[in-house]
């Protein structure tokens, strides 16, 4: 199907389409692009988040309102964001934007027994090598239907006026007409085993190993901290696996039979078996390597295992950032003098 005028589908984007697609849309775009197998999807361009906003501005600000806030009153910042959330996820979306959506669901998913889709916020501002949004909006998985999926649509717009987000924004003097939020559809990966790899160390920064985290069932487990994974360290080059710690998984995130996602006990016979195979390793080793031989810089990557086949597919890449940002700090201040530290040895004596 054809990309339109507010839906956007990976085949048709790249990184390039950041400020319309956000950091996880341009992302996902640029993988496939690039040959990396993702689950399929499209975007909600920021556009149609626009036309959303506009409509609702003719009756009341939004935009002005938030900008108006000051960052350091809390109290302001969270009854606003709990008034524009409620207005936003109670509204009705454009005629032509609910079309587009409601035609690219039926593309991706068919009319009969859908598969469940992800709904997931891809802010403007996100995953940039300078400021990260990561985290501050929201994700749905196992989307059920369509209308579930609409709904979930108006959320991850609502999200970008959470108080984390509004926070976060007026912190740093963002202004709001430069904000906006596109959002990513796209088919569930129902996993086996499922978690992020990092290719340079998180805790060292090395350059010359991949480190892999991974546990049964969904991502978001590992993600939201919920679950110890397992963790392999291995060399960037040579495969070799340094350091293998398995640990003890007590839950995984499942599908519920209703939509969402259900924590559920790990069998004992599971608990403190590897989540993956050797082989799974290596190739997990070189799909990052070839991401990162892509993008041209370390990234971090969500990565999942699926149930039914076994293929390995990526659900995001982002610039590590980090340890980026250690190496670019700079080691001294700069002085306006450049002579300044010698006059100093001499009592400033010129």
């Amino acid at each position: 199907m054809r990309s339109s005028k507010h839906v956007s589908w990976f085949a048709d984007i790249g990184l390039e389409d950041r400020p319309r697609v956000g950091g996880k849309g341009g992302s996902l775009g640029e993988l496939q692009r690039a040959g990396i197998a993702v689950p399929p999807g499209f975007v909600i361009a920021t556009g149609a988040f626009e036309s959303f906003i506009e409509a609702l501005e003719r009756d009341s600000p939004i935009r002005a309102r938030v900008e108006a806030l000051s960052a350091e009153d809390l109290g302001a910042i969270t009854a606003c964001s709990r008034a524009l959330r409620a207005r936003l996820e109670a509204a009705e979306l454009p005629s032509e934007v609910l079309d587009e959506i409601s035609r690219a669901h039926d593309a991706l998913c068919g009319r009969e027994q859908p598969p469940a889709v992800a709904v997931r916020s891809s802010a403007t501002t996100e995953d940039a090598s300078d400021a990260s949004f990561a985290g501050l909006q929201d994700t749905f998985l196992w989307v059920k239907d369509a209308a579930q999926m609409l709904e979930r649509v108006r959320s991850c717009w609502a999200s970008l006026y959470s108080v984390e987000s509004i926070s976060y924004r007026r912190k740093r003097g963002f202004p709001e007409a430069g904000v906006a939020m596109a959002v990513v559809v796209q088919t569930m990966v129902d996993a086996r085993t499922a978690g992020v790899m990092f290719t340079r160390s998180p805790t060292t920064g090395d350059r010359s190993v991949i480190t892999i985290e991974g546990a049964w069932g969904l991502g978001s487990a590992v993600v939201g901290g919920e679950v110890t994974p397992d963790r392999w360290v291995l060399g960037k080059v040579t495969g070799e696996i340094a350091v293998r710690d398995i640990s003890d998984k007590l839950i995984r995130h499942v599908p519920a039979d209703a939509g969402g996602i259900e924590v559920r006990e790990v069998v004992p016979e599971l608990r403190r078996t590897p989540s993956l195979s050797d082989e799974e390793l290596q190739s997990l080793r070189t799909i990052a390597r070839n991401v990162e031989r892509h993008y041209g810089r370390a990234q971090d990557i969500e990565w999942a295992v699926d149930r039914h086949t076994g293929r390995i597919l990526l659900l995001q890449s982002r610039p590590e950032t980090v340890w980026s940002a250690k190496e670019a700090a700079p080691l001294a201040r700069g002085s306006a003098d450049p002579l300044a530290h010698v006059m100093n040895v001499f009592g400033g004596r010129r």
